[in-house]
């Protein structure tokens, strides 16, 4: 019987040292002259220089910007600070970095759902139809600050939209598509969207669930709304609804190639909107909460390299609906040069151990999801390990809720056995994580590794 606090796994020497934060602590004794011995020593110092370690995330990742800052964090207190003040930066320039150097095959979103088969897309066209779709909205009027909506399942479409949208300055947020109309609207009616990008419905548990009449009571209710892009995707032939300056997802991206020297990323300053995420809602109205370009981006770089311990080659495997944050989070992979999969659908049908044949089938090196999801293949008595190829699997991420020490056991004994189990606790205000996982340090069932880097609540308190 595990007990809390019972040491579970400890990472051998290679992997600890091979990881991404321990390549930047050797970065950090090279280019700083600073010899953080172990993590708690670099935490200590990301949080009493906060200016310092912010500068070497800037400098460690060579973000690209135009213009110029004197200092990583200006003014004081949570509320007057000032991220990176004069440089100007996109973060969808870096989440398709990348690209440059990829192979013609090589991966950046494995895809499925209950009403397509397992596919891939290249980092060549992941980046060509981004490119193109942001070249549509220019086209149609979408300037920088505008707000930019979706209401789509989880499906590539869905993410090129967001990495376009943000290209040009524009401003993204999403509603899962399972939401009903009232949920949507008390959402978009408050930032005033200029464009929707809608889907005709989605396929969950072997039932297709229709969305146009949702989306025309939506739309109906956006007076702002001058532009829907609309997508096909339980019917692929069906006509396009009478919608505010309808037309289809594939007009939308129907134009001249443009390449990576032809495009123009809308580098844009410290308080920029990136997106704009929201709270559940359950006091009120949900509560907006918008980020910066800035701010997503070096907290992305620092989360997904140093606590996901993610590179060119990992894929990242997290269930989610465009609704949640960890959808954002898992496209950051792409920020290291890692795949993600995108899987929208029921995840036990049609039978429950469909996630990890999945995870499988793409070679997930990274698997998340919710503790309640793992207590259903707990108590369906699944042994994941012995049934399916895991074996490029090195970590998995337990988010949204506190795991138990027999969430953690279960992992060890029907996964796998050298396996890096890690619960991250953080939230919507931030997108990322307060507390989380060190690919250094030892995993004790039941407990969360550590503070994540940089991250000292009281400083903000």
């Amino acid at each position: 019987m595990v007990v809390e606090g019972q040491l579970l796994w400890t990472p051998r020497a290679e992997f600890a040292a091979d990881s991404n934060l321990a390549r930047y602590q050797r970065w950090l004794k090279h280019e700083r002259a600073r010899d953080l011995t172990d993590y708690d020593s670099m935490w200590r110092w990301s949080v009493s220089d906060p200016d310092g370690f912010w500068r070497s995330i800037w400098d460690y990742f060579d973000v690209l910007h135009d213009g110029s800052f004197e200092h990583a964090l200006g003014g004081r207190g949570m509320r007057g600070v000032r991220w990176f003040e004069g440089a100007r930066v996109n973060c969808a320039e870096h989440m398709l970095r990348h690209e440059a150097i990829a192979a013609a095959s090589e991966v950046a979103f494995h895809h499925l759902s209950e009403a397509r088969a397992l596919d891939t897309m290249s980092w060549h066209e992941v980046g060509s139809r981004v490119r193109a779709l942001a070249t549509k909205l220019r086209s149609i009027g979408v300037a920088p600050g505008d707000r930019v909506v979706s209401y789509m399942p989880n499906v590539p479409e869905a993410a090129i939209a967001m990495m376009a949208t943000t290209a040009i300055g524009a401003v993204w947020s999403a509603a899962a598509i399972e939401f009903g109309v009232r949920t949507v609207v008390d959402r978009f009616a408050q930032i005033t969207p200029k464009v929707m990008f809608a889907a005709d419905g989605y396929r969950f548990g072997g039932k297709d669930f229709h969305r146009e009449a949702e989306v025309r009571h939506i739309a109906e209710q956006l007076p702002s709304l001058e532009h829907v892009v609309w997508l096909s995707y339980l019917d692929p032939d069906a006509a396009i609804p009478d919608l505010p300056g309808a037309m289809s997802w594939r007009d939308a991206l129907d134009g001249q190639a443009i390449t990576r020297d032809q495009f123009r990323f809308e580098r844009v300053a410290y308080d920029h909107p990136l997106w704009i995420v929201f709270s559940s809602g359950t006091t009120g109205l949900p509560k907006p909460i918008v980020h910066s370009h800035v701010g997503v981006l070096v907290e992305h770089l620092k989360l997904m390299h140093f606590h996901i311990n993610l590179r060119p080659g990992a894929v990242m495997f997290f269930y989610s609906t465009t609704g949640w944050m960890m959808w954002n989070i898992l496209l950051a992979a792409l920020l290291a040069g890692g795949s993600a999969v995108l899987y929208d659908g029921n995840p036990a049908h049609p039978s429950p151990d469909l996630l990890w044949r999945r995870a499988a089938d793409t070679g997930a090196t990274s698997f998340g999801a919710r503790p309640n999801y793992v207590q259903m293949v707990q108590k369906g008595g699944l042994r994941p390990g012995g049934t399916h190829d895991l074996s490029r699997l090195e970590s998995v991420i337990v988010s949204g809720a506190p795991s138990t020490p027999e969430t953690f056991d279960w992992f060890y004994r029907c996964v796998k056995q050298d396996l890096w189990v890690t619960s991250q606790s953080g939230g919507t205000e931030l997108c990322s994580g307060f507390v989380g996982a060190v690919p250094t340090l030892p995993v004790y069932a039941g407990e969360i590794q550590a503070r994540m880097l940089g991250m000292d609540v009281h400083a903000w308190s």
